[in-house]
Formats: C-alpha cells, structure tokens, sequence
C-alpha cells in the first residue's frame, strides 16, 4: 500500500514507509505529532519535509490501522 507521497523501499530505511524523497518515516512522524508537536514546528526541523508529506503520512497511518485485523492492547496490572 502506497501513495505518491509515501514510499516503502527495502532499501531506504529498513523498508519502513517514508515520505517520498526523503529518509523521514510514517513512524517518526505520527511520533512527533504524538508528542504535541505542530505540524509547523515539524516542518521547521525537517526543511526537506512538506505540509502535503505529513497529511500523507497520517492519511497513510489511518488507511493501514483500517484493516479487519485488531491487535488489542494489553491490560496493564493493577
């Protein structure tokens, strides 16, 4: 599964999918965002990285967590 913006090459980062063109990661970015960073303050450490490659890289997360396969979380203990 692919998108003109997202890439995934066994070559280029362990086959991880990335942002076309570059070596940023699907994973680095949904991270980022995570952790409360703005798209802007991630555009403005990544100069190669473009307000279209994050909303790809987001839309690219949602399409593959929408499969019919569930992997539920583990319970934590008390």
């Amino acid at each position: 599964m692919s998108t003109p913006l997202i890439q995934a090459d066994p070559a280029v980062m362990m086959g991880k999918p990335v942002i076309a063109g570059t070596r940023i990661t699907v994973e680095l970015i949904l991270e980022k965002l995570a952790a409360d960073e703005s798209v802007d303050q991630i555009l403005a450490a990544h100069p190669r990285l473009t307000r279209p490659g994050v909303l790809a890289a987001v839309a690219y997360a949602a399409k593959v967590l929408h499969t019919d396969l569930v992997y539920p979380l583990a319970e934590k203990a008390a």
